[in-house]
């Protein structure tokens, strides 16, 4: 019985030392039911059934507050004459005269019905692209600036990728169907958020009507942009819709300090594109609040990170920073400059993920360089799901070799045992 008594001695001993690592998955587990109770008990952003992809930013700090297929390339019909608004009013001259090409003048799609050869101020074509969302203006503007629109397509593309939007391609001023023509909602978040900086893109954007007197057409010109009209706040910027791309919207709407941009890809109706977008910027308004942190050229003195140490350091341009509603921002600064906001959790309609932060650069009178930021809070991300789960799955392969090498140790003790008695008999 020696062998025997020795083999549940060895057993005892593997469960005691697996003992531990049961309780800590075990704890791991209920720890993870815990933190989706948590996650639960929050109020989760809204269903949007009418849009393919969507997100909703602050404009102010960039935090993401909900988010859906953001990242998924799709084709942004007319919102690309955000991107060829903008350009027009940083590049060139609003006094400057445009003539009318017979290119221009015989553009598809929407138009303000400009004739070959007329001449118009830059700034009524900006007007007329955006407000009326004219394909011939935008076609006008991009002939005026770069001679075709080929050309100033590759204008539009230099432009976005310096502000980050590397899924997005253009090919033509005015968002008419092509297959290397596309955007993801972030990205567009990023543009408009840029463009939406400058004072005479606002004023455009935000108009609802004005007259137009042309050499062929003498009317007013009319946004289409339905929410200037029917929600508080509202101040642009611009729709969209082809047969490929399905609707299309951006919007921007601010309320006190705290300024929101929504958008919205592949709608299947035009009413429900503005139907969800309503929602996106009523949930973002109910719950979260932009702060000014730092104002321009405010001096801080912070313990850094890394080191401990104090150092003072001041802010390039305004720091602001989005809260949920009720809490305070805690922010840290590294010995290099990079700054981390702590906040609670954003919910996406994937999972709830950690508030991301872009956070403007900061600099001391030293002239250090400081990056931007981070992702901050403790949450139960897909990340320590997959830890928590990898830890149960190495528990269980534990045991199955425990057990194998048990099963065997045992085969070979009574194999052991037989031999010793037939030769002790024989």
């Amino acid at each position: 019985m020696r062998p025997f008594q020795g083999l549940i001695a060895m057993m005892f001993v593997f469960l005691i030392f697996l003992s531990p690592m049961q309780v800590y998955a075990e704890d791991s587990l209920q720890t993870t039911d815990q933190t989706d109770q948590t996650e639960q008990s929050a109020e989760p952003p809204p269903d949007l059934p009418n849009a393919g992809a969507a997100i909703l930013i602050d404009a102010k700090s960039g935090a993401v507050l909900v988010a859906k297929n953001e990242t998924e390339r799709l084709y942004p019909a007319s919102i690309t004459k955000i991107v060829t608004g903008i350009i027009a009013l940083e590049q060139s001259d609003p006094a400057d005269m445009v003539t009318v090409s017979k290119n221009a003048r015989g553009e598809d799609g929407t138009r303000i019905y400009l004739a070959e050869g007329e001449q118009k101020p830059m700034l009524d074509l900006i007007e007329g692209m955006l407000i009326n969302s004219g394909n011939d203006a935008a076609t006008a503007i991009a002939e005026h600036i770069d001679g075709t629109k080929e050309q100033f397509a590759e204008r539009m593309n230099d432009f976005v990728h310096k502000l980050g939007a590397w899924d997005t391609n253009f090919v033509n001023p005015s968002g008419l169907p092509d297959d290397n023509q596309y955007t993801t909602a972030r990205d567009m978040a990023k543009i408009a958020q840029y463009a939406m900086q400058n004072e005479q893109f606002r004023q455009v954007v935000s108009t609802k009507s004005r007259p137009w007197v042309g050499q062929e057409w003498v009317s007013k010109l009319e946004n289409h942009n339905k929410l200037l009209s029917s929600y508080e706040g509202a101040i642009g910027v611009k729709n969209g819709f082809t047969q490929a791309a399905g609707y299309t919207l951006v919007s921007a709407a601010e309320r006190g300090d705290t300024e929101l941009i929504g958008v919205i890809l592949k709608g299947t109706t035009d009413a429900g594109v503005y139907k969800d977008m309503t929602k996106l910027l009523d949930y973002g308004f109910a719950h979260f609040t932009s702060t000014l942190y730092m104002d321009v050229d405010e001096k801080h003195t912070f313990a850094t990170r890394d080191t401990g140490k104090q150092m003072e350091f001041i802010s390039a341009t305004p720091l602001w920073v989005t809260i949920k509603d009720g809490e305070i921002p805690v922010l840290a600064v590294d010995s290099n400059g990079t700054t981390y906001v702590q906040s609670s959790q954003v919910y996406t309609p994937s999972e709830s993920v950690a508030t991301l932060m872009p956070i403007v650069p900061l600099a001391d009178q030293a002239e250090v360089q400081i990056a931007s930021v981070t992702k901050t809070g403790t949450t139960n991300t897909g990340e320590q799901r997959a830890e928590s789960s990898g830890w149960h799955m190495g528990v269980t392969i534990t045991w199955s070799i425990m057990l194998v090498f048990m099963l065997m140790s045992g085969r070979i003790m009574y194999v052991r045992q037989r031999k010793r008695r037939f030769y002790k008999y024989k």
